[in-house]
């Protein structure tokens, strides 16, 4: 039978950001296995620009475990932060004596998974009886 502990990694996705894996990839690397209250705090005081969508994807993460699934927000842990290639679009750049030069724009897919423990479920609160009524009084004329 299965254990009751196994745990649920919960996880977010964010496709195509418009920054190149490698730029992402230097800010994923600052919170990695942290715990998601400490990482956001680490990003919201990193001066790069690709600490934004990463801040994102993390608080989307947070946002599904603890109301889609149920966990303690104050216990999540990043279980996986990976930043990977996205699709790149092929353009080119005017150049001199009427050439194009090729260049590609680089974009990202960011995965954030995070773990933790479950919040404690509430017992069922029994139904409070309701106070029997007193007779109602007949009103004299």
């Amino acid at each position: 039978m299965a254990d009751k502990t196994t745990t649920i990694t919960v996880r977010a996705y964010a496709k195509n950001v418009d920054q190149s894996p490698r730029k992402v990839a230097l800010v994923a690397s600052l919170v990695r296995g942290r715990t998601v209250a400490d990482a956001l705090v680490i990003l919201s005081h990193t001066p790069k620009r690709a600490a934004r969508p990463v801040i994102k994807v993390i608080e989307s993460a947070r946002a599904n475990a603890v109301n889609n699934h149920g966990y303690d927000g104050k216990t999540l842990i990043l279980e996986t932060l990976s930043v990977t290639t996205g699709t790149r679009l092929k353009r080119f750049v005017p150049a001199s004596r009427g050439r194009a030069l090729p260049f590609e724009k680089k974009t990202s897919n960011i995965l954030v998974k995070v773990a933790g423990e479950l919040k404690p479920k509430k017992a069922a609160a029994k139904p409070v009886a309701a106070p029997a009524e007193a007779p109602a009084k007949e009103e004299k004329k």
